[in-house]
């Protein structure tokens, strides 16, 4: 291992196998070892990567060689095995959403600021070109008032993806937070707040229509947005085949529509040089692809090469992460805040 080379080990090998891809292909960054309690899946992908493996996370995080740790476990786990790396001295990458619970969010936060490392989670669909383009037309008011913010995640899992001993714990509560808002639809719960900022309360709906789930597959919720916006968002995975995720935003001066990384409609009253060629860049062109709205293989290591290599500047510069823990907390509250309302049928808002 070279001098200035990171030093990352993976816990996790469901997700994790695409942060292990990920972190063997960022220059600078070392995949030191991968960890999973099924021997399993731990077994070939030390040997694939070459690596350590180890079936205990508290033996790896005792690695020396060891400076950084992507969590990848099921949802619920995320901050107790987080706050066993940060009181390891480890610094952390944890994926979506950081936890289940925001007191244990929380809890991370702190914990982090008091061992002095850094922490910070995956939300890939904020590091999108596409994405940080409409980022700046909103903040740079080309919208003129929001009107609209919508979101449709019309997505697709077998009954097979919630069972199984790496499976079983999606669509429940406890560990995943929730079904098809809190695991496939939170990153898109997350851009819509990152795009538009807050959101001040929802009033939502949900119910299992196609799985035996303990939680949802099926969810539907208004949004309020603390600058006035009217919103919406549905997530399902329970609607065959599957299809792309589209957002849309509505102003007085402009519009924006997309479906996954295709972008449909990008019109303003006071048109740019640079309009068109984010027209031509981003539109439908010969993009048409099958994507996790039906498989939920298909991710591969998309959009984590940022992340590490973010974790790993920071590390070295001392800066802090494109995506802080206190950022990525506000998905968490609404996805919760929807759920509430769903349970109460009531308007929650948000503190």
């Amino acid at each position: 291992m070279c001098q200035d080379e990171i030093g990352f080990g993976v816990l996790g090998l469901g997700m994790g196998t695409h942060h292990a891809l990920a972190v063997s292909e960022v220059p600078g960054v070392k995949l030191v070892a991968v960890c999973d309690q099924d021997p399993m899946r731990m077994q070939p992908t030390a040997e694939k990567y070459g690596c350590r493996g180890y079936l205990s996370f508290e033996e790896m995080l005792s690695d020396p060689e060891i400076q950084a740790v992507t969590v990848a476990t099921e949802s619920g786990k995320h901050a107790e095995c987080a706050l066993m790396a940060i009181a390891a001295g480890k610094h952390v990458l944890v994926e979506k959403p950081a936890d289940v619970k925001v007191e244990r969010i929380d809890e991370m936060i702190e914990a982090a600021k008091r061992a002095g490392v850094k922490v910070t989670s995956v939300f890939q669909s904020r590091t999108l070109p596409l994405n940080r383009c409409i980022k700046n037309a909103v903040d740079e008011g080309r919208f003129g008032k929001l009107v609209g913010v919508h979101a449709l995640v019309p997505w697709y899992r077998e009954q097979s993806y919630y069972e199984g001993p790496h499976g079983d714990w999606k669509g429940t509560w406890a560990l995943d937070g929730g079904g098809s808002l809190a695991n496939q639809g939170v990153h898109t719960v997350d851009l819509l707040q990152f795009l538009v900022g807050r959101v001040k309360s929802v009033f939502g709906a949900f119910g299992v229509y196609a799985h035996d789930v303990e939680a949802e597959d099926t969810t539907t919720a208004l949004l309020k947005f603390e600058n006035g916006a009217l919103g919406t968002i549905s997530t399902a995975t329970s609607a065959y085949p599957g299809m792309a995720t589209s957002v849309t935003i509505l102003g007085w001066n402009g519009s924006v529509q997309k479906q996954d990384d295709v972008l449909h409609v990008w019109k303003f009253r006071d048109e740019t040089e640079e309009d068109e060629e984010i027209r031509k860049r981003y539109g439908p062109g010969d993009k048409s692809h099958v994507g996790v709205s039906s498989d939920p293989n298909a991710l591969g290591a998309y959009g984590h090469h940022g992340h590490i290599e973010d974790l790993a500047k920071c590390i070295r510069e001392g800066c802090d992460p494109f995506i802080t823990l206190e950022s990525a907390r506000h998905a968490v509250e609404i996805v919760n805040a929807i759920y509430e309302s769903g349970r109460t049928g009531k308007e929650v808002f948000l503190s």
